[in-house]
C-alpha cells in the first residue's frame, strides 16, 4: 500500500466528486461507512472495491483508483446498495455517473467486455426490437475472443426451445429508432 496525502488529493479531485454528486444526484459525501451496500450486494464477490469503499474513496479524493477500479464495471446496477442505504444514498447512480466519467477519460481498460456486451445488447434491441439471445452470445464471443466460450450449453438450449436460430422482430421497430435517436440526441447535448 502506498502512503498517500488525502488533503492533497482531496483538493485535486474535488471538482470531479462535485460533479459527481451533481450530475447523480447524490450527496456522496454523506455516507457514513455503515456497510449495508456492500453487505447486501450480490456482485460483490467480483469486485476489487466493495460498494462502501468506493464510495470512501471518492470522500477522500482517490478518484484514479475509483475509475480505474473492476468495481464500475462489475456493478449490475440492481438497486440493492440503494435500496439498503439508511441515508437514501442511490449508490448504483453514482456507479453509472463514475462509468460515464471513465469512458469519458478513456478508462475502460478493466470495463472492455462489459462495453461490449452493452453495445451488442443494445444493437440487437435497436434491430430486432427486443434481444436477440443467440445473436448475443455470437457477438459478444467474436468480439472478446472467447469464440467457443458457453458453446456446449447451445445445442441443449437449443432443442430445449430456449434458442431461436433466426431473430424475432417486432412491430414498430420505428418507435424504437425514435428512442435511441433522442437518446443520442441527449448524449449530444
Amino acid at each position: 500500500m502506498r502512503e498517500v496525502s488525502v488533503s492533497h488529493l482531496q483538493a485535486k479531485n474535488d471538482g470531479y466528486v462535485r460533479k459527481i454528486e451533481e450530475e447523480s444526484g447524490q450527496k456522496v459525501s454523506q455516507c457514513y461507512q455503515c456497510g449495508k451496500c456492500s453487505g447486501g450486494c450480490p456482485m460483490s464477490f467480483a469486485m476489487d472495491y466493495p460498494p462502501n469503499q468506493i464510495m470512501r474513496m471518492l470522500q477522500v479524493g482517490l478518484l484514479d483508483e475509483v475509475l480505474n477500479s473492476t468495481t464500475i464495471w462489475v456493478c449490475a446496477s440492481c438497486l440493492t446498495c440503494s435500496s439498503r442505504c439508511p441515508r437514501g444514498i442511490d449508490i448504483a447512480q453514482v456507479m453509472d455517473n463514475l462509468r460515464i466519467l471513465a469512458t469519458k477519460q478513456g478508462n475502460t481498460a478493466k470495463g472492455k467486455n462489459a462495453l461490449i456486451f452493452h453495445d451488442v445488447f443494445l444493437n440487437s434491441v435497436k434491430n430486432n426490437g427486443r434481444l436477440y439471445e443467440l445473436g448475443l452470445a455470437m457477438q459478444v464471443n467474436l468480439k472478446t475472443g472467447n469464440l467457443l466460450k458457453d458453446a456446449e450449453l447451445g445445442l441443449p438450449m437449443f432443442l430445449k426451445g430456449k434458442l431461436k436460430l433466426l431473430p424475432h422482430k417486432i412491430k414498430g421497430t420505428d418507435e424504437i429508432n425514435k428512442i435511441f435517436a433522442a437518446a443520442k440526441q441527449m448524449e449530444a447535448e
